[in-house]
């Protein structure tokens, strides 16, 4: 998945570690993007030996950026060569299994907008049945063995059904919007564009039960 996202990333522009780094945290948000450079260059490492992505020219680094007395290099510029949008391609038109879990949804949703229909709607039906089979087996849980648990346990679960059942409209309404042919209206800062306070969407992937 970090592989596909920073495929996806560099196809938008040239990149160093840094702003790849920060662009993933920005598109996908700072949990799933909390990678260690000792992550990021190492998949760098790799994709440049796949041959999908190549050294551009180092840009200068600034008098502020290096420090007296030091000879620190600029920073490496990356860009993603012709295999590697090949690459990126055949990446994005997966709507397999793995296009349903928690990591695997949430980096092919932040790139919905370049993917095509058909794969946007196999993998939000996809994810749906996911999600209400989890959901299935946490009422499961509490219908058979709510009296044996303890009441943190209990709430616990309680939370995760109740996430279960947000992220459930959430994908319904994505995919009566993708079989309409609309896409997603974002909500203006400070509205609930259209939805009650304890029904706005959750991140892809991610918890969103809290309850004001």
């Amino acid at each position: 998945m970090l592989e596909f996202a920073i495929l996806g990333l560099l196809q938008e522009a040239p990149m160093h570690g840094y702003e790849l780094r920060k662009e993933l945290t920005a598109k996908l948000g700072a949990i799933r993007a909390a990678i260690s450079y000792g992550t990021l260059y190492p998949t760098l490492r790799r994709l440049q030996a796949a041959g999908w992505i190549t050294e551009a020219a180092e840009t200068p680094a600034t008098a502020e950026e290096v420090p007296a007395l030091t000879s620190r290099r600029g920073r490496v510029v990356y860009t993603i060569t012709a295999e590697g949008k090949e690459r990126f391609a055949q990446l994005i038109a997966q709507a397999g299994p793995e296009t349903y879990d928690d990591t695997g949804f949430g980096v092919h949703f932040a790139f919905f907008a370049r993917t095509d229909q058909a794969t946007r709607l196999r993998i939000l039906e996809g994810r749906r049945r996911k999600i209400e089979e989890r959901r299935e087996g946490l009422r499961d849980v509490l219908g058979r063995a709510a009296e044996r648990l303890d009441a943190y346990t209990l709430e616990l679960q309680r939370h995760g059904l109740d996430a279960c059942e947000r992220e459930v409209r959430w994908l319904e309404e994505l995919i009566a919007n993708e079989r309409s042919g609309r896409a997603p209206t974002a909500p203006r800062p400070g509205t609930t564009g259209g939805r009650g306070d304890n029904d706005s969407p959750p991140t892809p992937g991610a918890s969103r039960s809290e309850r004001p």
